[in-house]
């Protein structure tokens, strides 16, 4: 990383911390700065891929996609990441950061989101959009999966069908069901050549984890004998 970007890392970063801060109730251990760092961290493995790619502006993106952070059941969810873009376009305003990236980095915090469903134009968003959505699949993405579940008051799974064999998929009621509902989906969707495969080993290891759980929730009825 370049002197530019580091020191432009430390500022967006304490940026983000500063809103998140002001902003008490809407404290999330799945969007947490932890969150922004894995997002960036996952962009940056997307990057040499794409040298074109305008690195500020994915890096501004990264750290603040999630400045206005509303709960995954909230009927504004929609609306956060376009709230997002324009409360990171004052901000960076405000920041000096150079103006001429101010619309490539408030278009790819917009379409950042699954369901704001804006398509990403440009390579940033992209990446950007590949990143963020990264995080939500593999180990990292289970636990966030089931916290952010139980933040919803989300069962776990459905008690007699929990992989939904005979029965519609409810990701709202049942935890197990985000699975086949939206993670599945996520693979086919990813922008760039590096995140879908790396999106595909990701996805494998939580089907792994939906099948022993499942198993396990039946008793272990299906498992082999020793």
């Amino acid at each position: 990383m370049t002197p530019e970007l580091d020191a432009w890392r430390t500022r967006l970063a304490a940026l983000a911390a500063a809103v998140a801060q002001a902003d008490a109730g809407a404290s999330d251990g799945a969007h947490d700065a932890n969150h922004l760092e894995r997002v960036w961290r996952n962009a940056r493995a997307l990057l040499p891929d794409h040298p074109h790619a305008d690195a500020l502006t994915v890096l501004a993106a990264c750290y603040l996609h999630d400045l206005v952070n509303v709960p995954k059941n909230d009927p504004r969810r929609s609306r956060a990441s376009r709230l997002s873009a324009e409360l990171a376009r004052r901000e960076l305003a405000a920041l000096a950061f150079p103006p001429a990236k101010l619309d490539g980095v408030a278009h790819a915090i917009e379409a950042h989101s699954f369901s704001a469903a804006i398509p990403a134009t440009t390579i940033e968003a992209q990446i950007v959009q590949d990143a963020d959505r990264l995080d939500g699949l593999g180990a990292v993405g289970l636990a966030r999966m089931f916290y952010i579940a139980g933040r919803m008051g989300s069962a776990l799974a459905h008690g007699a069908d929990p992989l939904a064999a005979a029965r519609p998929l409810d990701d709202r009621a049942y935890a197990l069901d985000h699975v086949p509902a939206k993670l599945a989906l996520l693979p086919g969707m990813m922008q760039t050549a590096a995140g879908r495969r790396v999106a595909e080993r990701r996805l494998a290891l939580l089907e792994d984890f939906r099948s022993a759980f499942a198993d396990e929730w039946a008793g272990g009825a299906t498992a082999a004998p020793e």
